[in-house]
């Protein structure tokens, strides 16, 4: 049996320093004292149903429960250093969530944290509404599905990652990123996948200005563009996309398959460019 931490209100520098075995059911971390590290080196534990509103609770946590409670924009970087824990069903607004964490599950939650999951191994997000800026840098392996992300400059210099049915409006995305595999999503967002490697797009909606550009072995499969001018310049690329692109500039290498293009443009390349083109409808190969 775990002993029990019921109904208290903590705000002391570390008050809860180094607990384990313990359940932290409705209780409050704030107050006049404004202490930090109020739950530094737990282990073994289970919080639920509490709310926080001091910096830098949950560092060194290690086996950890985090379920039903909200963490406030005064709550700055909640987690960092923890390992082999879940988040679920909480509220989070406090920047700098999660930093060099592994094997993290985030399950049902809402999430407001600019520079959210830097540096982390084997997290697992599901079922969430994430706002973040440089969301998940430097991260590697990691699996996502179901989620609703906005902000900017997300999933940059990744390793590892594969996101499902789920919506992306992020600028400047995936970029330096390598072996990630994009499925049933919708991406939205300006200069997509610039310098990625092994950048695998599957049935998805791709949106907005100058896509794809100096990327290295990137493939599309059975995707639909919007809004796409620009697209794939010097990148080494093979794409079957169904419908339309405004502009195709300078594929390096490979094969597109679109249905129409307004324009292809072949100039002023400072490589050599020997992409093909090829319009499905009208049997037309065009060298770019």
């Amino acid at each position: 049996m775990k002993e029990q931490i019921v109904n208290q209100t903590f705000d002391e520098e570390r008050s809860l320093y180094n607990i384990s075995n313990t359940e932290v059911l409705n209780c409050t971390f704030a107050g006049e004292a404004d202490g930090e590290s109020v739950l530094k080196e737990c282990r073994k534990i289970d919080i639920k149903n509490c709310s926080f509103s001091l910096r830098y609770p949950l560092w060194h946590a290690k086996k950890f429960l985090l379920l039903d409670s909200s963490m406030d924009e005064l709550t700055r970087a909640p987690l960092w250093y923890s390992v082999n824990g879940k988040i679920e069903n909480c509220k989070i607004n406090g920047i700098k969530c999660l930093r060099e964490c592994k094997n993290i599950l985030v399950d049902k939650c809402n999430i407001v944290s600019p520079e959210f999951g830097w540096r982390c191994q084997k997290i697992n997000i599901l079922n969430s509404n994430i706002d973040s800026v440089y969301f998940l840098f430097e991260s590697k392996n990691v699996e996502i599905e179901n989620l609703t992300m906005t902000g900017k400059y997300s999933f940059q210099y990744m390793k590892n990652l594969h996101i499902k049915n789920s919506i992306l409006d992020t600028k400047d995305a995936f970029w330096h990123s390598k072996n990630i595999i994009v499925e049933n999503s919708i991406v939205k967002g300006e200069y997509l996948g610039w310098f990625s490697e092994n950048l695998t797009l599957i049935n998805c909606k791709i949106i907005g200005t100058q896509p794809l550009c100096y990327c290295k072995n990137l493939k599309l499969i059975h995707c639909t563009m919007e809004s796409t001018d620009l697209s794939f310049e010097y990148s080494d690329v093979d794409a079957d996309i169904i419908g339309h692109i405004i502009s195709i500039k300078n594929p390096k290498s490979g094969t597109i398959i679109v249905d129409s293009v307004d324009e292809i443009i072949a100039e002023d390349a400072v490589m050599k460019c020997e992409g093909k083109v090829i319009l499905r409808n009208q049997e037309v190969e065009k060298i770019a």
